[in-house]
């Protein structure tokens, strides 16, 4: 099977690169393992200021609204963050008081959604917060048993408005509602109805994973991807790579064996630690598929940092690549083999980190192919 590009990895990176080069006209396929960064998605992407007219059309173009402003979002444990792109169901206030009176949501018997903590550090911005919550039995709702976001989310999509006349029972003086984020998994119009419906602003807080307009956007931007003719392999991953003289020819994967996936590039998208797409031993780090170069520090005391809550070195580690992103190996780039996403690590701190940096590099990948 012969393609212009094969993209390995099937996440943010892989899709956004795949779509740029299907609009170019090139024929790609995406081999994606299956769950990837998106199911863990916080909606905003960190670390990436007023968005281009390239990444805005791209996403309207896959059903994806987002919204730009400057300012911080409110986490799952009340803590904020500095956020500026993001979906058009985040909410981003200029500073971190966004209220004085709070009603705070929450669902019985869902486990997913900290409203004690949430409450916590909304007190601690010096806003007022109460707790109640919703007996989804009580409105007639059959809940799903196990109560994990993407379930409730199909359960709560057909039920939104039930929801609303429930909460609007509970409103006293309040001036916010905060709600779970499980809302619109499939039609992402449903948080921007609820809060038309509600006469206070309405907040929606992320959860436990898998994470509901994560998701929602990795489903659009297949949907999209397909619809402008790519191939994308569900279920699959890349396990050996054939090399010659500094060029890859093709890669093997667990689901087609002899059956070669050939191509004129690749890109390799298969994130960090936690996708796989890097491993280590007690002595090093490396990237398993084509035996890339790794920067890490050598000594392994330096990998991680003992304090849990405090930043860890190892999740700078990445892939090291020229400026065009080829990927090195022993010290020289191969030269169709590129890199994006996070298995870049901290290698390009030019193009920013977390959800910004993918974009950032997706599109620097693919237009370094398409310029080529």
């Amino acid at each position: 099977m012969r393609f212009d590009t094969v993209v390995i990895g099937g996440g943010l990176t892989g899709l956004v690169a795949g779509i740029r080069l299907q609009k170019a006209g090139k024929e790609t396929a995406i081999v994606s393992s299956g769950q990837n960064a998106l199911h863990f998605f916080s909606g905003s992407f960190e670390s990436i200021g007023e968005p281009s007219r390239d990444i805005t059309e791209l996403f309207s173009e896959s059903g994806i609204r987002l919204h730009y402003q400057e300012g911080v979002r409110l986490m799952p444990l009340g803590t904020f963050r500095p956020s500026a792109l993001s979906l058009e169901d985040i909410s981003l206030f200029p500073k971190e008081k966004f209220g004085n009176k709070l009603l705070l949501v929450n669902i019985v018997g869902y486990h997913d959604f900290f409203s004690s903590f949430l409450s916590q550090g909304l007190e601690e911005a010096d806003m007022s917060c109460r707790i109640r919550f919703l007996n989804l039995s009580d409105m007639g709702i059959n809940a799903p048993g196990e109560m994990r976001s993407v379930q409730l989310a199909r359960t709560l999509d057909r039920n939104w408005e039930k929801v609303v006349q429930e909460v609007r029972l509970l409103l006293k003086d309040d001036d916010t509602v905060i709600l779970p984020q499980v809302f619109g998994l499939e039609d992402g119009s449903i948080p921007g109805r609820i809060r038309q419906s509600l006469p206070a602003q309405v907040v929606f807080v992320g959860t436990l994973p898998p994470s509901v307009p994560g998701i929602r956007t990795l489903q659009l931007l297949k949907r999209r991807y397909e619809v402008l003719g790519g191939t994308y392999l569900m279920g699959d991953e890349v396990v050996q790579a054939h090399l010659h003289e500094g060029v890859v020819h093709s890669v093997v994967t667990k689901n087609l064996g002899q059956h070669y996936l050939e191509a004129d590039n690749f890109i390799l998208c298969t994130g960090s630690f936690f996708s796989k797409g890097l491993a280590s031993t007690p002595e090093k780090v490396y990237e398993p598929i084509f035996g890339a170069d790794v920067s890490f520090p050598p000594e392994r005391s330096d990998w991680y940092n003992p304090s849990f809550a405090e930043k860890q070195p190892y999740l700078g580690f990445g892939v090291c690549t020229d400026a065009h992103l080829k990927v090195l190996k022993d010290h020289t780039p191969l030269s169709n083999l590129y890199a994006a996403g996070s298995i870049l690590g901290a290698t390009h701190p030019e193009l920013g980190m977390g959800a910004g940096m993918c974009l950032r590099s997706a599109l620097k990948a693919a237009d370094s192919i398409l310029e080529a």
